[in-house]
């Protein structure tokens, strides 16, 4: 008797454990799911048509009419599949037929053991049934419950099951044995027992049981297509995020370009993730389906009916919606995906709060507009896909394989090349493309270049479609057609004239739409075939007849149509480049009839005529390498708000006075012949752009009147050698850049009371008088004195480049004695760069650079001291030190304790650097291997 006592204890125990891992389990993060592992082939995990996911056996007269009708009641409502013989067998059907079909392609088996069950041979006869068939396939579950009654009892009979088996062993010998062995089994069984539930509350002891059934089915309740690439990492990192353990609500949004395979992501996560929730939904397309009649409201209707799995009634309007979906889903953990949202209307009336939502709710927001996730924990921008990822996803849709047959291994580059990574195009193409020869592919090929896949197009139109209003779709197709490379502020001043506002709002539309892109410099950029699909809607204004449409982008088109004189109205721009053609020659009548003309760009065109017929809306013009020596001065420049004529044979551009209050851009680099700048006057001119311009010997003195003008940049005019007093007088002025103007004697003096002057380029200027002329410029934050050799390689003027050790030059003089010993008068410079400056071991004493205590970065790469000048180990904010290339450096024994970054490459005698204490974990060291730290 006690050993049948303690066997019975250690039973309990083991069910107790069993139930413990359990619940466990069910805290657990969901593991990350390799793609291949997700995107099985439906086919081979499928179930056949009128098999269940649960098969459920217990005593009907028992419990049919409460316990067992309530837990089949949830499991139905939880959206599982679920046998039972009284609702579930056809009248005429013999029942035994039946049940062994139902048995056999169920996948899991729910055994309710009751005081009676074993009372019942047909519990018994399924009993041995469901286990036969366990034994005969794999992957079925056997999950039983121990409603009112004791493990134990079904394992060793006792109890009212030993009652039963006595009449059983009368009349049924022969199956006694059986149906005993099959209790046994049964009765050993992890499973659910009701007496271990506190309070033995039936209602809890069912939601358990939903959720352990949830996590042991695998049905893919969202199909997804096979043989992904390219998204497990983005998946695995959204996942590990939504899978913390945590009672709050958590949402993430994922967005970017149309096609770019937003949907199929979250649909990936939602098949990961969703059997950890009472209630699930994924609301697919609700862009598309907010435009129905009454759409909106459907969408809430199917929320509420997946996740609560009843129709319930139907919801008058949009705010009864919103209600009804807060009242009802408040106190659910729930996992929502909300695809495709274009309004913050449409994500107001599916989640306006988080608290709409129980604790432990999970959110996925896919969109195409980032201005949606403003609200949202974390977002995710889905970037196009890597070339061999491309290549992958491309060979599986056209050839069925992971890589392209061996002789279309070019054709399929050229493919991939033309997709740019947008997994829509690759799976279009290679679905259109599969089975065609090798000559039908490149004809595809060759028609793609100038004929966009209408598919394709289709489905990125559609977010074009959807901008709000003319004047934002006419920003993204001049985007399109002259734009893509230019600087954001650059595109932006021709663009507010355009358009009678400031386009800064609607190029981040654009941006927050991934209809382009604004890289960290500001330069924009557009996916190709985005821009081949705005492209092609102006090609649609007039297929045939190009001088009748709004915007002229193809050289052979612009060619033909100024040729020909084909011009009309329409035209509002157009491009013709012919730097590389022998024919460069174009009539100014070709532009006759273009009285809206506003974008022009004629590289290397020589315009002849009377340029008064070129139209007097110009607001810009781009004439690099303009082949004439003077500027037309009957050309109409009054509404020209860039002018851009770099590379030109321009010697001067105007003897007169001309006042030009719309310019904000005159770039005249690189125009070697350039003897003089005009005499202009300007309210809105921002900068002056001159670098490069090695003739120039004067700044015409009415730079004084730029009365707006923030940047100067005459870097490499090295035959200027005074700038005039007048330049004081331009209080807007901010940034100058005359590197290279080695023989400019100094600056004047009162350059100093400029407030607004704050950054100097000086590179390469050795003059003594200039030097100490700088002294007076109180304002500056920003300082560049490298030496010669470092400003020649510099790849830009404003730019922090990485030097490079043959920069080095002995003709450099010491410029240490033309420093002050103290910099008292620079306390607001925040970078300084003296970069191959000279600078000896002198420095290290005679040089403090402690009273530069604003100081951020500080360039002193490829100078020729052995320890770094004092004072830069007490300097408060200093975050970079660069000592790159500096190859006489032997240790650095003093750091600010608040450095982020130090550059000590190519210090190939330095030995050892000592780090503050504080700054050991964070700071991020370029150093040769081998230094001690």
């Amino acid at each position: 008797m006690r050993k049948e006592k303690r066997k019975q204890s250690k039973d309990e125990e083991n069910d107790s454990s069993s139930r413990k891992r359990r619940k466990a389990d069910l805290r657990k993060p969901v593991s990350f799911v390799s793609t291949a592992a997700m995107t099985e082939p439906e086919s081979s995990r499928s179930r056949p048509k009128g098999a269940y996911d649960v098969f459920l056996s217990f005593r009907g007269e028992d419990n049919r009419k409460n316990f067992t009708d309530h837990l089949y009641t949830a499991l139905v409502q939880a959206g599982i599949h679920t046998f039972r013989d009284h609702n579930e067998i056809p009248r005429g059907e013999e029942i035994s037929k039946h049940l062994l079909k139902a048995i056999q392609e169920s996948k899991i088996y729910i055994v309710v053991f009751s005081k009676g069950y074993a009372s019942s041979r047909w519990c018994l006869n399924e009993l041995v049934e469901i286990l036969e068939c366990k034994k005969r396939k794999t992957g079925q579950i056997i999950l039983p419950v121990f409603y009112d009654i004791h493990p134990s009892e079904v394992r060793k009979q006792t109890g009212s099951f030993a009652k039963a088996f006595d009449r059983h062993e009368e009349r049924f010998k022969k199956k006694v044995k059986e149906w005993r062995k099959a209790l046994e089994e049964a009765g050993n069984l992890s499973g659910w027992n009701l007496n271990d539930m506190e309070n033995g509350y039936e209602s809890k002891f069912i939601q358990d049981i939903i959720k352990d059934v949830l996590n042991k089915l695998d049905p893919k309740y969202i199909n997804v297509a096979t043989n992904l690439v390219g998204i497990d990492r983005l998946v695995h990192t959204i996942s590990d995020f939504l899978s913390t353990a945590t009672d709050e609500v958590c949402i993430v949004g994922i967005h970017g370009m149309p096609g770019i395979g937003k949907t199929t992501i979250a649909k990936v996560l939602f098949n990961q993730l969703c059997y950890g929730f009472e209630g699930r939904c994924f609301l697919s397309n609700i862009n598309d389906t907010s435009e129905q009649s009454n759409g909106v409201v459907l969408l809430q209707e199917q929320l509420l009916r997946d996740i609560l799995k009843q129709n319930g009634a139907n919801i008058d309007n949009v705010d009864r919606g919103m209600v009804l979906i807060k009242e009802g889903l408040c106190h659910k953990r729930v996992l929502v995906v909300l695809d495709d949202v274009a309004h913050q209307k449409q994500l107001n009336a599916m989640m306006g709060e988080r608290s709409w939502f129980g604790p432990g709710s999970r959110v996925i927001i896919t969109t195409k507009d980032a201005r949606l996730l403003l609200k949202v924990d974390r977002t995710y921008q889905v970037e196009e896909l890597k070339r061999d990822a491309s290549l992958q996803l491309f060979s599986w849709h056209a050839f069925r394989d992971t890589k392209p047959a061996k002789d279309y291994v070019e054709v399929s580059n050229d493919v991939v090349d033309y997709c740019g990574g947008l997994p829509l195009a690759l799976e279009v193409l290679g679905s259109c493309l599969s089975g065609k020869n090798k000559s039908r592919w490149k004809c595809v090929i060759d028609k793609l270049r100038k004929i966009p896949n209408r598919d394709i197009q289709e489905k990125l139109r559609i977010s074009f479609d959807k901008l709000d209003d003319h004047k934002l779709k006419n920003t993204f197709l001049d985007i399109a057609c002259f734009f893509i490379g230019r600087n954001k502020e650059y595109v932006a001043n021709v663009l507010e004239v355009r358009c009678g506002y400031h386009p800064e709002d609607d190029l981040g539309t654009l941006s927050e739409r991934s209809l382009i892109k604004v890289n960290a410099s500001g330069k924009i950029s557009m996916h190709d075939l985005l821009r081949d699909m705005g492209r092609e809607i102006v090609h649609k204004e007039s297929p045939n007849h190009p001088g009748k449409r709004s915007r002229i982008w193809q050289c052979e088109d612009a060619w033909n149509v100024l040729s020909k004189q084909k011009g009309t109205n329409a035209v509002e721009g157009i491009v013709l480049d012919v730097r590389s053609s022998e024919d460069k020659s174009v009539s100014t009548r070709s532009f006759k009839k273009m009285r809206c003309l506003k974008l022009l760009q004629i590289n290397g065109v020589h315009l002849t005529g009377p340029f008064t017929l070129l139209s007097e809306e110009l607001i810009w013009i781009c004439w690099l390498e303009c082949p004439l020596k003077y500027f037309p001065s009957n050309l109409t420049l009054d509404n020209v708000v860039v002018l851009d004529m770099q590379y030109s044979n321009i010697k001067e551009l105007w003897n007169q006075k001309k006042i030009l209050n719309k310019l904000r851009i005159l770039n005249l680099s690189y125009s070697k012949q350039l003897v003089k700048t005009p005499n202009l006057h300007s309210s809105s001119l921002e900068k002056l752009m001159l670098e490069g311009c090695s003739s120039l010997v004067e700044l015409h003195q009415s730079v004084g009147h730029l009365k707006s003008l923030v940047f100067l940049n005459m870097k490499g005019c090295w035959r200027l050698k005074i700038l005039p007093e007048s330049i004081c007088d331009v209080k807007s002025l901010e940034s100058l850049n005359i590197s290279g103007c080695s023989q400019l004697k100094k600056l004047p003096e009162r350059m100093g009371d400029i407030e607004s002057f704050t950054q100097l380029f000086a590179d390469g200027i050795e003059n003594e008088q200039f030097l100490a002329s700088i002294e007076h410029l109180k304002y500056v934050r920003k300082l560049s004195l490298c030496g010669y050799n470092f400003n020649l390689d510099s790849p830009s003027a404003t730019s922090w480049p990485s030097p490079i050790s043959s920069w080095i030059s002995a003709s450099i003089p010491n410029w240490e004695t033309l420093l002050p010993t103290s910099f008292t008068g620079w306390k607001l410079l925040r970078k300084l760069r003296l970069a191959y400056y000279g600078l000896s071991e002198r420095a290290t004493n005679s040089v403090d650079f402690g009273c530069l205590s604003s100081l951020v970065e500080l360039n002193l790469s490829g100078n020729n001291f052995f320890s770094l000048p004092s004072g830069i180990g007490v300097l408060p904010k200093l975050r970079v030190l660069r000592v790159s290339y500096c190859g006489k450096l032997e240790s650095i024994s003093e750091l600010p304790s608040n450095l982020k970054f130090l550059d000590a490459i190519g210090c190939t005698s330095m030995e050892r650097v000592r780090l503050p204490v504080l700054s050991k974990k964070k700071m991020k060291i370029c150093l040769y291997i081998g230094v001690q730290i």
